[in-house]
């Protein structure tokens, strides 16, 4: 009789690797605050260390073309867990919290709904309105566990109250996210449930409060100013983009006479997420599970720094609406070859992705698009376009745009006292610094005409699926291109002076 023992070999082996196949994969997401798209060395910046962002991109691919489609810190973390648009999450600041019924269709809950044990650190961005209750609550008891606040949170780790226990050893918030994180993966890795680990970091978000563990750093160093940076770099953006603080902020937080001290601090911030980042994937690899864990690593929108003369976010530009996007999947025949990809992408990518990494099926309310088939085919495309909204802030500033992989097309809409319906037309695939509006120049009157076209198509979904609350239903007759000021104005209401 012929010995058993080979079969069975074969079959174990063949079983073993069928159930690995199909077994759930952990997911770790990981959130910067403010960190533009050029603030790590694998986008190319010489100026700055990043060593564990840079590792986690050669093993992972890298994203050129990823935009927030609202850059703001409340509303782009809605985009990110609903899967949609600003106007369809309906919540922002200066408009309200977001929904329950809107909550629970999110990727922690229908991750948790799915076996996922969750956990969530940081700043969470947003509140909750449910029934019954005067004010938005935190959905702490909706994860497994908990290290996230309320607000801006703090930079002192001792003042959150989520996270005290951890402030003795790390008192600094940023790299007792990192602790955090270790914390769980060490303890979920024990069960036999997947998990999804959410961080929010704070940093390197203002108030400039960087880690003193890591003054060392960049101390003395002398930073390469971008191309477009400066105010004669932005003298043909619109006037509607200027009366802003966004615009004020160039010399009020030091970009126009103290560059170099500036941007040391903020890429000091930069620099404790890193060794955060550092500490995470060491968990992952002490206990067991890095082979068949996914990182996702982003920001809830980008930074101006001095670009154009400007400070801060929420523009449509390229530096407060492009942020970076590195993606590693283990288990993926195509990590480790230091791939990029130059597909449109946006935070509302994030929700989809993650659910059909977990076998849940997407909502049908997501405007977002999974992001693995980008993984497969990185020369693939999963939109033709996305909006970048701002209804937040001075009312001139409100601006509804859209951009494709190689254009963007803004839109100005106030008028009166002084200012004029204005339109931008960039070639961002050519013109990444936007340096040449192309709106006037007959050259490329059929592609401003096609961009309308786009543009107009997402006002019409503003109007016939956009939130009836919040104040949002305004917003679809005052982005209207065909509509005119007088209409508008009893919309917009008297211009703040």
């Amino acid at each position: 009789m012929k010995s058993r023992i080979p079969f069975l070999v074969v079959f174990l082996a063949a079983s073993v690797a069928l159930l690995a196949k199909d077994r759930k994969p952990n997911i770790v997401f990981l959130l910067a605050d403010d960190q533009t798209f050029y603030s790590m060395g694998c986008y190319g910046n010489r100026d700055v260390k990043t060593p564990n962002m840079d590792r986690l991109a050669r093993d992972g691919m890298i994203f050129d073309n990823h935009y927030d489609t609202t850059a703001i810190c409340m509303a782009s973390r809605a985009n990110i867990m609903t899967g949609m648009f600003e106007y369809k999450a309906g919540c922002n600041f200066e408009h309200g919290d977001m929904r329950d019924s809107v909550w629970k269709k999110t990727y922690p809950m229908l991750l948790r709904e799915a076996g996922y044990q969750t956990a969530f650190a940081g700043k969470f961005g947003f509140v909750v309105s449910r029934a019954g209750q005067r004010r938005g609550v935190l959905p702490e008891d909706d994860f497994d566990r908990w290290g996230g606040g309320p607000g801006q949170t703090s930079y002192a780790t001792a003042k959150n109250k989520s996270m005290a226990k951890y402030a003795k050893e790390y008192p600094h918030a940023t790299r007792s996210y990192g602790a955090f994180g270790a914390d769980f993966i060490r303890d979920a890795s024990k069960g036999d449930k997947p998990f999804c680990l959410s961080i929010s970091f704070k940093a390197p978000h203002r108030p400039t409060t960087p880690d003193p563990a890591f003054d060392h750093v960049y101390a003395g160093k002398k930073f390469t100013k971008p191309k477009n940076y400066g105010r004669q770099r932005g003298e043909h953006f619109a006037l509607q983009s200027r009366q802003g603080r966004q615009y004020e902020r160039f010399t009020s937080w030091g970009y126009s006479d103290r560059y170099d001290e500036v941007m040391a601090i903020y890429h000091q911030q930069i620099y404790a997420i890193d060794v955060a980042l550092g500490m995470i994937r060491k968990a992952l690899k002490t206990h067991g599970v890095a082979d068949n864990t996914v990182v996702i690593y982003t920001s809830d929108n980008g930074f101006l720094c001095g670009s154009h003369g400007y400070g801060s976010k929420v523009l449509p530009y390229e530096e407060a609406s492009r942020v970076p996007l590195i993606v590693f999947d283990p288990r993926h025949q195509n990590s480790g070859k230091k791939l990029r990809c130059r597909a449109l992408t946006g935070n509302v990518d994030f929700a989809p992705t993650m659910l059909e990494l977990a076998g849940v099926s997407v909502p049908k309310n997501m405007d977002g698009r999974s992001l693995l088939p980008l993984l497969d085919d990185p020369g693939a495309d999963i939109h033709e376009s996305l909006p970048l909204i701002n209804v937040w802030g001075p009312k001139e500033v409100h601006s509804l745009s859209v951009v494709t992989k190689d254009w963007k097309y803004i839109f100005w809409n106030f008028a009166g006292d002084g200012f004029e319906e204005t339109e931008e037309l960039y070639h961002t695939a050519n013109d990444g610094l936007e340096l040449e509006n192309l709106a006037g120049n007959s050259d490329h009157y059929k592609q401003l005409v096609q961009m309308q076209k786009v543009y107009d198509a997402y006002v019409t979904d503003w109007k016939e699926n956009g939130a009836d609350y919040n104040n949002y239903e305004k917003f679809g007759t005052i982005f209207d291109r065909s509509v005119g000021w007088s209409k508008k104005q009893e919309l917009v209401g008297k211009r703040r002076k």
